[in-house]
């Protein structure tokens, strides 16, 4: 299910999204849902990666990280 929200983008930031979307042949929401899925990801892995290393700095690498993320 898709939920419309809000967003306050500073002037240039605005632009850039524009261009972007019609250099790529997306929408602004496909792009921006697109950075923000990135983002989450991203989120969820340092923070499993420093609960997993405070627990055994030593036994995990980046990519067996991922792996648990993936």
């Amino acid at each position: 299910m898709r939920k419309p929200i809000t967003l306050d983008l500073p002037e240039g930031v605005e632009a850039e999204l524009a261009s972007a979307s019609r250099d790529e042949n997306l929408s602004p929401s496909e792009i921006v849902t697109a950075a923000l899925n990135d983002y989450l990801f991203v989120r969820k892995f340092r923070r499993l990666r420093e609960k997993m290393r405070s627990q055994s700095p030593q036994l995990y690498s980046d990519d067996e990280i991922l792996e648990q993320v993936s």
